[in-house]
């Protein structure tokens, strides 16, 4: 890999995607799907960068009662389909109960028999948090322009992982009663709610006191101050070598997280591709847009 013949990180598209390839291995992803749910274990399967950091810090803080004893937040809530690479055991005893796990599986992969949490995000935001996310961790700083990112997002196939086949196969599951749908943007709006409509979905009798160490303890100020609690670094430890990634990349999920801003950050062209991909994956569910998904989650 050119990358790291040059000692650097990818500076291409392609060389990002063949970076990623080591990023889990099959035989470990195998074993992490085939882990058996008890029926109060919570799955927070997002899509990347559509709010599962932030959900997990939600769920967690009802859980403990707010213990912030851990090192990164993926030591108490173990990424599902990376956890064997990370030397984490599923089946394992986990800091508090209901046993909590982080994914970005659709419905038809995650294992079945427990309970689940997603959070929708509007693609275009998702896509510039995600570049955000790699750049100067996967990718070196300014070396691929955001539009090629884009369009690179846009290209992904349904089969292998899509914005648009994850969004689609829990929307089709959205009146299950062991499946909770959120949106980030409802969660920007009306934090204290969202607490609220989660803990009644993990457990009705969580106690108004706890709610509200949750909701404090969600806020951006509270994981501003906190913010290696949440920065990935366990990851990176575990996965940089076999990425061939150099050390010392940086990845925090604690930024603003504003609604709406990446469309001031691409091109109308872009725009229009991103509103047609929706149109073509989600029409025929009575989703003509993204704001069509925010008026029907509207709390």
């Amino acid at each position: 890999m050119d990358y790291i013949e040059r000692g650097g990180r990818p500076r291409t598209i392609a060389e990002v995607q063949q970076c990623m390839k080591g990023f889990a291995t099959d035989a470990n992803v195998k074993r992490g799907l085939a882990y058996v749910p008890h029926a109060t274990d919570i799955f927070i399967s997002p899509y990347a960068k559509c709010g599962t950091t932030w959900m997990q810090q939600i769920v967690h803080g009802l859980r403990s009662g707010g213990s912030m004893a851990f090192d990164e937040i993926t030591e108490v809530t173990p990424w599902l389909e990376l956890a064997h690479d990370m030397g984490m055991n599923p089946d394992a005893p986990q800091f508090a109960r209901p046993h909590v796990f982080k994914s970005h599986l659709g419905w038809k992969d995650i294992p079945k028999g427990g309970r689940y949490i997603i959070v929708f995000r509007d693609p275009i935001d998702a896509m510039v948090s995600l570049y955000q996310f790699f750049e100067g961790w996967v990718f070196e700083p300014g070396a691929i322009a955001l539009s090629d990112f884009a369009e690179y997002y846009l290209g992904r196939d349904d089969s292998k992982g899509s914005y648009w086949g994850h969004a689609r196969s829990w929307w089709a599951e959205r009146q299950r009663p062991e499946v909770l749908l959120v949106c980030f943007e409802h969660m920007k709006q009306d934090l204290p709610g969202i607490v609220e409509r989660v803990a009644d979905f993990a457990d009705a009798s969580i106690s108004p006191e706890v709610r509200a160490i949750a909701t404090a303890q969600a806020s951006l100020e509270f994981m501003k101050r906190h913010e290696r609690q949440f920065d990935d670094h366990l990851v990176r430890q575990s996965r940089d070598a076999v990425c061939g990634l150099p050390a010392g990349g940086h990845s925090s999920k604690v930024k603003g997280g504003q609604a709406g801003i990446g469309k001031s950050l691409v091109t109308d062209e872009i725009k229009q591709k991103f509103a047609v991909r929706w149109r073509d994956a989600m029409q025929d569910q009575g989703l003509a847009s993204y704001d069509d998904l925010l008026q029907q989650l509207h709390p």
